[in-house]
C-alpha cells in the first residue's frame, strides 16, 4: 500500500527524537549517551534491513550489504547528531529513509549489482567539538588527526571522548576506502530552505553544495566616557563594525545567489557610558559559485581598507577558512532525477546553501544529493517536519536509484 514506507519512516523518526538530551526539540551531541542509543535502534533496523552492523573508530555506524563478487560499493548515508534544541530530520533522515528503500528492495525481490553501505556519521553538526565532518573524512581520506586534541566547553578532548565512546582514535586512519571499488555516494535531507514548498515539489535534485569561506575582523579605535568625548572626531569601533556589518549584506543583495552573514560580533569595554575601542567579528560568504563567493571577500577587504582610513580605524581582517563549491556528479544526479520522476516528482534541480557529509566524501567518490521538502522551510528548530508522503515518496526515488545502477 503507497504510504506505508512513509509512516514507518515518521514512526522511526519520532522514536529517535526521543534520544535526546532534556529540553525543547533535539539535541544529540556525538560521544554522549544519546548518541550511543541512537546507534542502538539504527543497528536493529539495520538488521532488519538485512545489513552487517559494524561501528568504526570513527564513531560512524556502518550497515553493509554485500553485492556480487567484485562489486564496488555504493555508500548511502547522513550525520546522527543535532545541533542543540534541533529537529527530528536534519541529518538522521538520512540514515532511515536508505534503510527502509534496502528494505523495500528485498521485500520486491530485487538484486542490487553492487555493495551497499548504510553510514550513520557521528559529527556534522560540530556543536560539541570544534571540527567537523570527521566519519566522512575518515573514508575520504582527508582527516586531519591534529583535531583529537580539541576540546568541547568542559574541557573534555576529543581523543578522550571518543576513547570513553569505545573507540581508538589513532586507527581512523585505517578507515580510508580505496577510491577504485567507490562506487558513489547519495546523502538524502531536508532542504533547509522553502524552494521546494514554494514550487509545490516533495524532492528536489541537488545541483552543488555551496562554497564557503570565513574571514576574522578586528576593528580597534579608542575608548572614551559617553558624555565627554565629542562625536566630530572618534573613532568607534562599533560604528566601523556596524558598516561591516551593512557591506557585507549589501555585497550579498548586489550578488544573487550569494549569501553573507555577520554570525559572531563583541565589543570591549561593552559598557554602557564608554565608547567601544575594539569590536571582534566574523563575516561569512556562501554561494554555488566560487567566483561570486571569492569576489566578494575581495571586495569586504578593500571596503575594510577604505573604511580605515576614513575613521581612523585600525581594521584587521583575514580569511579564516575557505571551502570551494562541491558540484553532484552529473551522471548520478541524472539518475536520481529519473528516480524522483519516476516516484511523481519534475526532477527539480535545487543547489545547496547548507555543506553536508557529501561535501566530504565527493573526496572519495562522485555524489549526489537528495533534498525532501521541509515545511515552511524551518531547519535547526523544534519546528523542524517533513510530511510522511514526502518521506514515502523519497524513499521510492532512493530504491529506484539504486536499482538503476
Amino acid at each position: 500500500m503507497r504510504g506505508k514506507w512513509g509512516a514507518e519512516a515518521a514512526r522511526r523518526l519520532a522514536r529517535l527524537a526521543e534520544v535526546s538530551e532534556p529540553g525543547p526539540g533535539v539535541t544529540r551531541l556525538p560521544f554522549k549517551p544519546e548518541h550511543r542509543a541512537a546507534l542502538d535502534l539504527l543497528s536493529g533496523w539495520i538488521a532488519e534491513a538485512g545489513l552487517s552492523v559494524t561501528l568504526d573508530d570513527a564513531g560512524t555506524l556502518v550497515g553493509r550489504h554485500e553485492g556480487p563478487p567484485g562489486a564496488r560499493t555504493f555508500y548511502l548515508g547522513s550525520h546522527q547528531d543535532s545541533v542543540r534544541e534541533g529537529g527530528a530530520y536534519d541529518g538522521i533522515m538520512g540514515v532511515v529513509l536508505p534503510l527502509l528503500a534496502l528494505e523495500k528492495l528485498r521485500r520486491d525481490g530485487v538484486s542490487l549489482p553492487c555493495a551497499v553501505e548504510v553510514l550513520a556519521f557521528a559529527d556534522e553538526e560540530g556543536v560539541r567539538f570544534p571540527t567537523a565532518l570527521i566519519g566522512s573524512r575518515a573514508l575520504a581520506g582527508s582527516y586531519d588527526s591534529a583535531v583529537l586534541e580539541t576540546a568541547d566547553g568542559d574541557g573534555v578532548t576529543l581523543r578522550a571522548a571518543m576513547e570513553d565512546f569505545g573507540l581508538d582514535p589513532d586507527r581512523i586512519p585505517e578507515l580510508k576506502r580505496p577510491r577504485e571499488t567507490a562506487l558513489g555516494f547519495l546523502e538524502t535531507h531536508i532542504e533547509q530552505g522553502p524552494v521546494l514548498e514554494a514550487a509545490g515539489e516533495a524532492l528536489g535534485v541537488v545541483t552543488a553544495i555551496c562554497g564557503i569561506e570565513r574571514h576574522r575582523i578586528t576593528v580597534t579605535g579608542k575608548t572614551g566616557h559617553a558624555g565627554t568625548l565629542p562625536m566630530a572626531g572618534r573613532r568607534d569601533a562599533l560604528v566601523g563594525a556596524a558598516a561591516l556589518v551593512e557591506e557585507v549584506r549589501r555585497l550579498a543583495l548586489a550578488t544573487p545567489g550569494l549569501r553573507g552573514t555577520v554570525g559572531s560580533l563583541s565589543i570591549r569595554p561593552n559598557v554602557v557610558n564608554a565608547v567601544p575601542r575594539e569590536a571582534l567579528m566574523t563575516a561569512e560568504f556562501r554561494a554555488a559559485d566560487d567566483a561570486d563567493r571569492a569576489a566578494a571577500g575581495r571586495a569586504l577587504h578593500r571596503f575594510a581598507a577604505e573604511l580605515a582610513a576614513r575613521e581612523g580605524l585600525q581594521i584587521d581582517i583575514a580569511r579564516s577558512y575557505v571551502q570551494p563549491v562541491q558540484l553532484c556528479d552529473p551522471d548520478l544526479s541524472r539518475r536520481l532525477r529519473a528516480s524522483v520522476m519516476d516516484s511523481g516528482g519534475r526532477g527539480m534541480d535545487v543547489p545547496s546553501g547548507a555543506t553536508h557529509d557529501a561535501s566530504a566524501m565527493a573526496d572519495l567518490c562522485p555524489m549526489a544529493m537528495l533534498f525532501v521538502r521541509c515545511r515552511g522551510g524551518v531547519s535547526h528548530s523544534p519546528d523542524e517536519y517533513a510530511a510522511p508522503d514526502d518521506l514515502d515518496m523519497a524513499i521510492r526515488a532512493i530504491a529506484h536509484f539504486l536499482a538503476s545502477l
